[in-house]
């Protein structure tokens, strides 16, 4: 379906440069789409070159530029500020839709109560195994374990649970990779929170919703694929640190004790994958073996700091181009 002047989707992407990502996404959103929609793609650290192929290439689309260092929550909400649509659905650029997954999720809203907030679909990997179907509680206590690798996150949060209707079920928390939420309520919670650089904005933002009485759920019938596996890079040296400094953060709700607790057991874990990684390389020399290695370092480094997550990563970025 053609983007019109008034859609009811304003389906929302940041890409940073990354045109393998974001042309087939594109392609696939103009295949799949049956209700009136708009997308505007926030064009991060573009070559210009790049950012005028695609703009002759996807006439249709809003690119906004976007040329400083900014977060996943940040370049959104500089699209976010000028969506129009009466639903807002947040996508990966590396995501494919491969049925009419927002005209399913906006119909889902009708059978669901007026205090329903958030929908998502399930994530399926490329192979069309399950990535995520919803996401159950993850408290403080979870993500600490999780970095000893003692706690697994549940792929599938709708097993064993009655469904609200249909195919819909109750959810506590999304994936930033795909969502769809009512604008109003979007506005109202803030957009996505600026204080996290990566993470934990989507638990953030779910959580927040939760609070103010609006739900969360998920319909495991409605499907996208999200490649998350292949995008992994370099980058992992900027953007883990930010990420973990950014956890604590959120798990710590703003309490000092809490995020002291937190932060040394995070800290011990770091620094036991760091000394394993040290060690391997010793015998290895493999260069992936040595990104770990400096990346762990950097995961210590930022976890005691008072540095907000942009902070960190720009100082890792900076040594990163110095290299």
């Amino acid at each position: 379906m053609a983007q019109l002047e008034n859609p009811l989707v304003s389906i929302v992407i940041v890409c940073m440069n990354r045109l393998d990502n974001l042309y087939p996404c594109l392609e696939s959103i103009r295949k799949w789409t049956g209700v009136p929609y708009e997308t505007l793609v926030t064009a991060y650290l573009f070559d210009p070159q790049n950012l005028e192929r695609v703009r002759k290439d996807f006439p249709e689309v809003k690119f906004i530029p976007s040329d400083e260092i900014r977060g996943f929550s940040e370049n959104n909400n500089l699209a976010l500020r000028q969506a129009r649509g009466r639903y807002i659905f947040i996508l990966n650029d590396d995501t494919l839709m491969i049925e009419d997954v927002v005209g399913r999720l906006c119909a889902d809203f009708a059978l669901l109560p007026d205090n329903a907030a958030i929908l998502t679909p399930r994530l399926l990997n490329e192979d069309g195994s399950l990535q995520l179907c919803g996401r159950p509680p993850y408290p403080a206590g979870n993500y600490l374990l999780q970095q000893w690798h003692l706690f697994s996150e549940g792929k599938d949060d709708t097993v064993g649970k009655t469904p609200v209707v249909g195919s819909i079920f109750a959810t506590s928390n999304i994936s930033g990779a795909a969502f769809l939420i009512k604008a109003d309520i979007f506005r109202e919670l803030g957009w996505l929170d600026e204080r996290y650089f990566f993470t934990p904005e989507d638990i953030a933002l779910s959580t927040l919703a939760r609070k103010r009485g609006y739900g969360v759920y998920v319909d495991r019938e409605a499907s996208i694929i999200h490649k998350w596996r292949t995008t992994a890079s370099s980058m992992s040296v900027a953007v883990r640190p930010a990420a973990v400094r950014g956890s604590l953060i959120f798990f710590s709700e703003g309490k000092p004790l809490r995020y002291l607790f937190l932060a040394a057991g995070v800290w011990h874990a770091e620094s036991a994958k760091r000394i394993k990684a040290a060690l391997r390389y010793m015998v290895s020399r493999d260069p992936k073996v040595l990104l770990s290695l400096r990346t762990y370092r950097a995961i210590c480094r930022a976890i005691f700091t008072r540095r907000s997550p942009k902070e960190i990563f720009i100082r890792e970025y900076e040594k990163l181009r110095r290299k």
